[in-house]
């Protein structure tokens, strides 16, 4: 009897020091975890800046902090992989260490995103500025796709410069930094060959990791049909998916006059070619995307080419981009994937982008406001909406970097 009386005392300490052993416990929201195919209200509990449980009606006694997230989403925290945030004081540099570009910290937090991915702003000459000056600074998770142009994405002749385009050194540079480096780009060369396309993808080769393409430029366009088929990788990307660039300098995915996506799209896509937003301050086109989603054709990453060119254009951040998808008919749960977990297997980053018990509390929580909204292109094109995603809340390896309204209770915890 006494020996049964101590197990049950053990047994109700050990359950209370299990309920109060959570920093952060956020309860009653909608749960989007589509790698572990959670589509539901859930609660979430964070430990130790970690995913500690994801079940119904988790206990707050003692927990740190509590959320109450009635009628939000819980997400995963949003991968943009598709930003310039290499940020300097060089105005002749435009996207490497140039004032083009922005700081992450203050374009990232306030819409959900968590990890960005600077988008060949820094080649391997450059690489260790960035990480210097950008990566190590900020609190938002900054990785980079390597310019396979050793001076990086510093526009004009600096990006037709074939010779400084060295795969071996790019490759070592990468794999030296493997940590933050997580694949190559090639982005505005406009020679009319392969030259550069096989640059890359060598230096994707020799570091095993994907390239991204910012193809076009040449006149007359080189073939995206050969370039899917024959020049890319399966796990390789193709950069502004929905573009129209005028002065046929780029072909695009959909055939305008039928207003179809071209037969070889689909099978590059079978093949393991991979399509991105890369929505940009003239990278995306209504005409493209709205004939590309009636087919189903959606992005496998939703993102935004972030910059200061884009930012107060018709892109505004990434969770505009998100809302303009679900408006043209995207389901939410896709929408979610292609801006979590799916960037998170494309760039091999499986330990981001889901709510996994032990993965990293990275998590968005966001809002929907319905009402009427207008979503244009760069053309004008207006898109009339009645949904839009609302950032209320941002936290990062388990610690809250952004609160819209005040929704933790206690807002700070006293350290």
């Amino acid at each position: 009897m006494r020996i049964s009386i101590i197990c049950l005392l053990l047994f109700a300490a050990f359950t209370s020091f299990a309920q109060q052993s959570y920093d952060l416990v956020i309860k009653g929201g909608h749960v989007i975890d589509p790698k572990n195919s959670v589509d539901g209200p859930m609660d979430v509990a964070v430990l130790d800046g970690k995913i500690a449980k994801v079940a119904k009606n988790i206990p707050t006694d003692g927990a740190k902090q509590v959320v109450q997230a009635e009628g939000m989403y819980i997400t995963p925290g949003i991968i943009d992989i598709h930003g310039h945030v290499f940020y300097g004081p060089d105005r002749s540099n435009y996207l490497s260490n140039g004032s083009v570009a922005v700081v992450p910290d203050g374009f990232t937090f306030r819409v959900g995103v968590t990890t960005i991915v600077d988008c060949g702003g820094a080649g391997w000459r450059s690489f260790r500025t960035f990480k210097e000056n950008i990566i190590d600074q900020a609190q938002t998770r900054v990785l980079s796709f390597l310019n396979i142009v050793g001076e990086g994405m510093r526009g004009g002749s600096y990006e037709q410069n074939t010779a400084d385009m060295d795969p071996k050194l790019a490759a070592q540079t990468a794999l030296a930094n493997r940590q933050y480096v997580v694949g190559f780009k090639l982005a505005h060369y406009d020679g009319h060959d392969w030259t550069a396309v096989e640059r890359v993808t060598e230096a994707g080769r020799q570091a095993d990791m994907p390239v991204i393409i910012d193809f076009g430029g040449a006149t007359p366009p080189l073939s995206i049909e050969e370039l899917f088929m024959k020049r890319l990788r399966p796990g390789d990307i193709f950069a502004h998916t929905y573009t129209l660039l005028p002065g046929n300098v780029r072909e695009t995915i959909v055939d305008e006059t039928a207003g179809k996506v071209k037969p070889f799209v689909w099978e590059a896509r079978k093949r393991g070619i991979n399509f991105e937003v890369g929505y940009g301050g003239a990278s995306f086109n209504y005409s493209q995307a709205l004939p590309a989603m009636k087919e189903g054709f959606y992005p496998d990453a939703i993102s935004t080419d972030l910059h200061t060119g884009s930012m107060n254009a018709s892109m505004k951040d990434q969770l505009s981009v998100m809302s303009k998808f679900l408006n043209m008919g995207m389901p939410l749960a896709e929408v979610i994937e292609a801006s979590t977990w799916k960037p998170a297997t494309i760039i091999k980053r499986q330990d981001l982008g889901h709510l996994s018990e032990g993965a990293e509390a990275d998590i968005a929580i966001l809002g929907m406001r319905k009402g009427n909204f207008g979503f244009y292109d760069k053309t004008g094109y207006r898109l009339e909406g009645d949904r839009k995603f609302e950032c209320e809340m941002t936290i990062k390896g388990g610690r809250i970097v952004y609160d819209l309204n005040g929704i933790a209770q206690p807002i700070y915890v006293r350290r």
